[in-house]
């Protein structure tokens, strides 16, 4: 009989089976002392289970009414309009401009897929921080398609669903007037001293490296349309080429209607590798005609000039 009892408790699963302390004692005399010690361990962790299910409902209960005194701590400090966390501060009301900017992306033959890609990005840039705007501008993109939209189309599909944007086929000027058209090309003579809102303004959407100097001052002048030039030599001198991203020239208008200052502005706006320092206002630099878009300001010192010249053999 004592073997059948020790054969029944080993070969029985304990968890389907609790065996009293004293038949564990008496009936199994035949075990091995780890056996036995195992044996009463699982009949402990038994007796126990209860108390553990317990325990585990009581640190529920105790979450849940954390939760809930937090929850009306939270909301008595919002009606009282204390307490809020500075990223849930309300959004600034937004006015939307009567400004129109356009991206020509009508160079889509001079460059390389790798560059159509990075103006790509610099659209995606201008539309989400038009959406962000205090006065978010009429956001015009034309001439697409080629090596673009094919670049568009393979990384950014939800591209056809943006909001408060114009894609057209066309160039710009077959899309608007073209006596209200003013060209932004840093070769132009001509500087913008403030924004009309009833302008539009051109973004030249070329990203060449330098391989095909003004050629946007030149495709303005043989239509016919007026160019002007942003006044970045009457507040900046930089150590680096005054060439700017179509997304920079885009949040310089965007932080200049919401400002009113130029100078604030290119501050805000340029990248710190630019090395944008502020110009004595007695040494503004004066643009001159044809001065190319990647070329330091005129007035260039000793330092500027090696870095012009390191730069130079960078490149080749």
């Amino acid at each position: 009989m004592a073997d059948d009892s020790v054969h029944s408790l080993m070969d029985n699963n304990p968890e389907e089976r609790v065996i009293p302390h004293e038949e564990a004692v008496t009936g199994n005399q035949n075990m091995s002392k780890r056996q036995m010690k195992k044996l009463l361990k699982q009949q402990k962790w038994e007796e126990e289970r209860e108390l553990r299910k317990q325990k585990r409902k009581d640190r529920k209960q105790q979450r849940r009414l954390q939760r809930q005194s937090q929850d009306k701590q939270e909301e008595e400090e919002k009606q009282d309009g204390v307490g809020q966390d500075f990223r849930k501060r309300p959004r600034r009301e937004v006015v939307p401009s009567s400004l129109r900017l356009v991206v020509d992306c009508s160079f889509d033959n001079l460059m390389l897929m790798k560059d159509v890609r990075k103006l790509h990005k610099q659209i995606q840039r201008c539309y989400a921080i038009n959406r962000r705007a205090q006065h978010p501008v009429q956001f015009y993109v034309t001439s697409l398609g080629g090596q673009l939209k094919q670049s568009m189309d393979e990384k950014d599909k939800g591209w056809v669903n943006w909001k408060d944007i114009s894609f057209e086929t066309e160039h710009y000027s077959e899309v608007l007037a073209k006596e209200e058209l003013v060209y932004l090309t840093s070769d132009s003579p001509n500087v913008l001293e403030e924004l009309d809102l009833k302008k539009v303004y051109v973004i030249g959407g070329l990203v060449d490296h330098n391989h095909h100097k003004g050629i946007t001052f030149e495709r303005a002048k043989e239509r016919g349309i007026d160019h002007a030039q942003l006044p970045l030599n009457s507040f900046v001198k930089m150590n680096s080429r005054k060439v700017l991203a179509v997304n920079h020239v885009f949040e310089i208008i965007l932080v200049y209607l919401e400002k009113g200052s130029w100078e604030e502005a290119f501050f805000t706006i340029l990248p710190q590798r630019k090395g944008a320092v502020a110009v004595d206002k007695d040494d503004a630099a004066t643009p001159e005609k044809g001065e190319d878009s990647d070329l330091e300001p005129a007035t260039n010192t000793a330092e500027q000039t090696e870095e012009k010249l390191k730069y130079s053999c960078n490149r080749h």
